[in-house]
């Protein structure tokens, strides 16, 4: 959370599960903020019309590789924050999010975020 600018939330959800892996965030006090961290991720990277237009495109030939059509990033903007998602390459039931004030550069969140979950990757590998 330290590496991601304006970061206020950080945490790891397995989708397959619901489960949340980890979480930290700047107020701890905010227990609600776990199951919704959790159902948010799972809910976004089960969600069964993403997938349905990744298959459509993957069909009709429209996309070079369809070997792997699973959402991969998702950014999500509110009034006051700025939410990515990231799904673990290694782990594919993985998800990584981050929240953070709108008010931080995107560029760098997302960029940081790349990076967070390379760290991630080395260290559970």
């Amino acid at each position: 959370m330290a590496q991601i600018p304006e970061c206020v939330a950080g945490g790891c959800v397995d989708i397959s599960t619901g489960a949340l892996l980890g979480v930290q965030m700047i107020d701890p006090s905010l227990q609600e903020m776990r199951d919704l961290i959790s159902a948010a991720a799972t809910d976004l990277f089960q969600d069964p019309g993403l997938e349905a237009i990744e298959s459509t495109f993957a069909r009709t030939g429209r996309i070079e590789d369809d070997s792997g059509n699973e959402i991969q990033e998702i950014v999500a903007f509110s009034d006051n924050l700025l939410h990515v998602f990231l799904r673990s390459k290694r782990n594919t039931n993985h998800v990584f999010v981050f929240v953070t004030r709108n008010s931080a550069n995107l560029g760098m969140v997302l960029s940081k975020s790349r990076v967070a979950l390379t760290w991630f990757a080395r260290l559970s590998g």
